[in-house]
């Protein structure tokens, strides 16, 4: 049985088709999980809205799963996230401009949206996904931790930590995203993975990431996968179409 699994494609339509066409070479995916982020902050968020929902809809949500992020709540219900006070005036003004630059770029995402991609969202929102695998165990995708769509787990959360996450969840394997570094962690008796970023990995430019599952003989291989995709060009992009602060999320794009 082989799983695939995608995360945070911020609306990078660029990426999301570079990582969905190395899908296809690889070839004899039982089924792909798409962990959420699918628009806000890149050129073609309603593209990659819809290419997925498609995807989702093309088997009745057998083959391709799909759940909601973060930055897709923001979306649907108008909330932004939460910034830690600032110590001193110089983190003062840096925390307006990335409130200001947030705030813009949902803002813009929002303005595209059509009722129906709204209603998309809302669907998804709030979901976690889950599957027994014969002769392995149960395996559990959720876009940052179990329960929450937003706390992250990093690869230096300390281990105390990172164990409470999954206190309530039975299973071996945890699958998920939010924080766009690729992630190979042991936590007792979890072994928690991060497949990263389709849209804006964090952690090497220009290559949109996912995850290749293989299970078989009770075990499980894990491939972390990369695939390049042209960051000019959706910088290019993003100026076409108007996005508020082209800058700004160019810099997301170029780490």
């Amino acid at each position: 049985m082989r799983l695939a699994v995608l995360s945070d494609i911020h609306g990078n339509l660029t990426a999301l088709e570079a990582v969905l066409q190395d899908m296809e070479q690889v070839g004899g995916i039982d089924l792909t999980w798409c962990l959420g982020d699918l628009a806000a902050f890149g050129p073609r968020p309603t593209e990659c809205i819809r290419r997925v929902k498609a995807l989702a809809e093309a088997d009745e949500d057998k083959k391709f799963k799909v759940i909601g992020g973060n930055t897709d709540r923001y979306l649907i219900t108008g909330e932004r996230p939460k910034f830690p006070f600032a110590e001193n005036d110089e983190n003062f003004q840096k925390s307006k401009a990335e409130w200001r630059n947030l705030n813009d770029g949902i803002l813009w995402c929002v303005d595209q949206l059509s009722f129906e991609d709204y209603e998309f969202l809302k669907k998804i929102n709030g979901q976690e996904l889950g599957k027994k695998i014969d002769g392995y165990g149960y395996v559990i995708g959720y876009h940052a931790i179990p329960g929450n769509d937003e706390t992250p787990l990093f690869p230096d959360t300390p281990e105390s930590e990172a164990r409470d996450f999954f206190l309530d969840r039975e299973g071996w394997l945890g699958v998920g995203g939010h924080i766009h570094i690729q992630m190979d962690r042991k936590l007792g008796n979890w072994r928690a993975i991060n497949v990263g970023s389709v849209g804006t990995p964090a952690d090497v430019k220009g290559q949109a990431s996912w995850g290749l599952f293989t299970f078989e003989d009770g075990q499980v291989q894990v491939e972390l996968q990369r695939v390049p995709f042209d960051v000019e060009a959706v910088i290019a992009d993003l100026g076409a179409v108007g996005f508020p602060d082209v800058e700004w999320a160019a810099g997301r794009l170029r780490v």
